[in-house]
């Protein structure tokens, strides 16, 4: 080995622990924070109590946003699932002029014209359809921005589906909403089990929807109230802050748990045509 390949390694090795340092402080952070009789901004051994706990259960507002937003998110990621389930099976299987164009399209679109720069007029279409300071209409603003790229995922796990069994199933009688439900779906549940995930993922940490469609603090979700998490004199919260922060991270840990061990995330199907 030459001089130059040793400092290389040392400089690449060096790199990768600042960046894993970089990422695990923040980590670190809101494990012990929680626990600290004094918490602060920096990351130190803590003085252990649970007395923030108590005041983060006692806050009026905190544990009815976690709440809020599960509804939210609940709903954001089924509709999702469902709605790209049924567009991904039809794209896949019927034959139209301009199919994947217009897939494409969907996609390019829902990339290109991001919430922010839709927020006006997604904003005034709300406030024509009485769904300001709803939390249904803010599960409905997320549904309509995840499902094109939603569809476009789905769509593969629907292709490799082979549609030799959807004609055994026709031979026996089975409708198209059967077919699609007993045949078609089971075999691409890893699929719907990422979409699902991806939906909840991206509707749990959103902030910039609810925060403009939401008026009232008592139907704000948690990524809303967390900037609101001060004390009297206007300063953060920093008995409150960490205890909620570790409540909020902890819904989209175990959903992720509990898909990978049962389909691990993969991405292709069980079977061959």
């Amino acid at each position: 080995m030459t001089g130059a390949y040793v400092v290389r390694r040392i400089g690449f090795y060096v790199l990768i622990c600042a960046i894993t340092l970089f990422f695990a402080v923040p980590m670190l952070w809101i494990a012990s924070a929680p626990f600290d009789a004094s918490p602060g901004l920096g990351v130190h051994w803590p003085d252990w109590t649970l007395e923030n706990f108590r005041k983060t259960f006692a806050h009026p507002y905190a544990m009815h946003s976690m709440v809020n937003s599960l509804l939210i998110c609940i709903t954001t990621a089924v509709a999702v699932t469902a709605f790209a389930a049924l567009a991904s099976y039809a794209l896949s299987r019927v034959r139209i002029p301009g199919r994947d164009a217009l897939l494409y399209g969907l996609l390019l679109l829902s990339s290109v014209v991001t919430g922010t720069a839709a927020m006006v007029p997604i904003f005034v279409m709300m406030f024509q359809l009485g769904l300001i300071d709803s939390r249904f209409g803010v599960a409905l603003v997320m549904t309509g921005g995840l499902l094109p790229a939603a569809i476009f995922i789905l769509k593969d796990f629907v292709d490799a589906v082979p549609k030799s069994y959807e004609e055994s199933a026709r031979v026996f009688g089975a409708s198209t909403l059967q077919i699609l439900r007993d045949v078609v779906l089971p075999v691409a549940r890893p699929g719907l089990a990422t979409i699902m995930v991806w939906a909840f993922v991206n509707s749990w940490g959103n902030f910039l929807v609810p925060f403009l469609l939401i008026r009232s603090i008592d139907k704000q979700p948690g990524a809303v109230l967390m900037q609101t998490l001060t004390d009297e004199g206007g300063s953060v919260n920093l008995q409150v802050l960490p205890v909620f922060s570790l409540l909020f991270s902890i819904p989209v840990v175990v959903l992720y748990l509990l898909v990978n061990s049962r389909y691990g995330f993969r991405f292709h199907g069980g079977i061959k045509s």
